[in-house]
């Protein structure tokens, strides 16, 4: 009963999800060869529609009442066409015309698998990547903290951002996805922190926090100086994104400065004929233990390994039932989950202990230069003919035999390679960035037309939707930790509801802002979208980080209720007027 209960919960999501897949792809492919060939303009229709080709956006769709007009309205203006690989807008007017909730559900489901290849990718390939590397470098757990693990956990918010201003010219969206994001963990999950803990009584280092808040308010006021000016060039988007650099800095200094403090109290209090016996946990800084989870001995690995098998071969992976018919049904559940789990694991290299394994290594290595071909020919379609793109695809096809048959020589079937693992830590994390790209473009490019279609701004689904979804994963993870952590777990989980915000902002916008500055044709600076309401939402932002930097040096940093309910109260009044004016029920100016 217990296998079956652990597939109720998670398989029984996984599999969902993968159905959803197949369902939304054989739709997709059906009605873009078929269904939506059968609306044709009439006379009166084309006219009308054809007054708005030239014009920016997709204003005018909600001019038109009857789904024929908008259909066409989307197929000819260039406004409303895709900025990601599937049009949305086509799908929901011209395919779903007849039925809109069938339309509003699709588009629904779609967005909850996006959400879940984000998070997915970051969990299993990203950070995988990242918590080798952080072994390799030998990085202070302090400092692998607000760097590597920073990175994984920023990666959706920073690849969204970097993608809504690039890719859809929509910094609109990037701008209040980033500061959605950053006021929703730093007000919502420190409040709910504060408040589930508050019995416990538990108090946080206040030189830590007083640290990182500052330079969180430091970073809003520089943001907020750059949307006053209207305007960035290029090295003053450096010059943001290098404030991150000064924070580690900061940091690592305060770091190595405690170390070597404790280290010569414990020399004067160790006696002189005393043998030191120096122990690994050492180098791990104040909390024992590595943040990123990695060990320098093989044997747990390869006993947990073991363990798992073991379990395995006494629980079927479905049901506890002997019966071939179960078999023959455990196997088709197999198949169902492999659409959205085979296409990323045959392009991301992954060489962890218990995930080992040659022939996915082997393809994986061959089919990722590959991919990387296709998604540099899609970017620059607009702009490249048909040579350079035969061209890509025969130096990536070269690549890619070259690199397989070395994985194919060089590695084994028992085990990963225990050399040269830097290029395959590399690739494995090239090939999640890659992912990641994909999905948050995909993201990016839904969320601007669910905009068009419900008639509601892409930055309000930025600072809502996009904004919940990337932070829902901060969430779960930093209040499981504050509960069962214990003192060290609420110092880990508060310390990361600020330097994970504060890395999306300098990191994400940062590199968003260089990209954009740095290719912009017209002039050297890239003009700031004029969005009156993210002086609103960093003004609230900035208002909760006081509210925290007052509050709980007075209560003698013990996080407590009145901590935790005023964040809420500030967040809950802000999120209030800003949709209240959205949908029309509150006018102020």
């Amino acid at each position: 009963m217990a296998s079956l209960s652990s597939f109720s919960q998670s398989k029984k999501l996984l599999l969902f999800l993968n159905i959803s897949f197949l369902f939304l792809l054989t739709f997709h492919l059906i009605t873009s060869t078929f269904l939506d060939q059968t609306i044709k303009p009439t006379t009166t229709q084309y006219s009308l529609v054809s007054e708005g080709i030239d014009g920016e956006g997709c204003t005018g769709l909600h001019d038109y009442t009857d789904y024929k007009s908008q259909c066409i309205y989307v197929k000819s203006h260039i406004g409303c066409q895709p900025k990601g690989y599937i049009n949305y807008l086509q799908i929901f007017y011209c395919t779903c015309g007849k039925f809109p909730i069938l339309g509003h559900a699709i588009l629904l489901l779609w967005l909850v698998v996006l959400f879940y290849l984000m998070g997915n990718t970051a969990a299993n390939y990203f950070c995988s990547s990242l918590e080798s590397l952080s072994k390799i470098l030998k990085l202070p757990p302090t400092i692998a903290g607000i760097t590597l693990l920073s990175l994984g956990n920023g990666a959706s918010d920073v690849f969204a951002s970097i993608v809504s201003f690039t890719k859809s010219g929509d910094g609109d969206v990037g701008f209040n996805s980033i500061l959605g994001g950053a006021f929703f963990v730093s007000s919502v999950v420190v409040g709910i922190i504060s408040i589930v803990i508050s019995p416990k009584q538990i108090s946080v280092d206040k030189h830590s926090f007083i640290r990182d808040l500052l330079f969180f308010l430091f970073t809003l006021f520089s943001l907020l100086l750059i949307i006053l000016i209207g305007q960035i060039n290029f090295w003053g988007a450096i010059s943001f994104a290098s404030i991150y650099i000064l924070y580690v800095s900061a940091v690592s200094a305060s770091h190595f400065y405690h170390t070597n403090k404790e280290r010569k109290m414990n020399q004067f209090a160790i006696p002189k004929n005393t043998f030191i016996v120096h122990s690994h946990e050492d180098d791990f800084g104040e909390m024992g233990i590595p943040l990123l989870g990695y060990v320098d001995d093989e044997k747990p690995i390869l006993e947990l390994k073991n363990s798992i098998e073991d379990h395995d071969q006494q629980s079927p992976r479905f049901f506890n039932l002997d019966s071939s018919f179960c078999d023959y049904f455990g196997k088709i559940l197999n198949l169902l989950e492999l659409p959205l789990y085979l296409p990323r694991r045959m392009t991301i290299p992954v060489v962890s202990e218990e995930n080992w394994s040659k022939p996915y290594a082997v393809i994986s290595v061959t089919l990722a230069p590959l991919l990387l071909a296709t998604l540099c020919n899609t970017q620059r379609e607009k702009h490249m003919g048909s040579s350079s793109s035969l061209v890509t695809y025969m130096v990536a096809a070269l690549i890619s035999i070259v690199l397989g048959n070395l994985a194919f020589v060089t590695t084994k079937k028992t085990g990963p390679p225990r050399r040269c693992l830097f290029p395959w830590l590399a690739g494995g994390f090239l090939m999640s960035v890659t992912w990641t790209y994909i999905t948050a473009e995909e993201l990016v490019s839904l969320l601007v037309s669910v905009g068009n279609i419900l008639g509601i701004s892409p930055s309000v689904l930025g600072l809502t939707v996009l904004a919940w979804g990337n932070s829902l994963g901060d969430l779960i993870a930093n209040v499981a930790m504050a509960m069962n952590g214990g003192r060290d777990g609420a110092q880990i989980a508060i310390s990361g509801c600020y330097a994970g915000p504060m890395f999306n902002t300098l990191v994400g916008l940062g590199m968003s802002l260089v990209l954009s500055s740095s290719s912009s044709s017209s002039s050297e600076y890239y003009v700031i979208p004029r969005d009156p309401f993210l002086y609103e939402t960093i003004g609230f932002l900035m208002g909760g980080l006081l509210w925290s930097l007052v509050i709980l040096p007075r209560k003698n940093m013990k996080l407590d209720r009145l901590l935790g309910s005023g964040l809420l109260a500030i967040y809950s009044c802000f999120l209030f007027l800003r949709l209240a004016r959205e949908l029309g029920f509150l006018k102020l100016h």
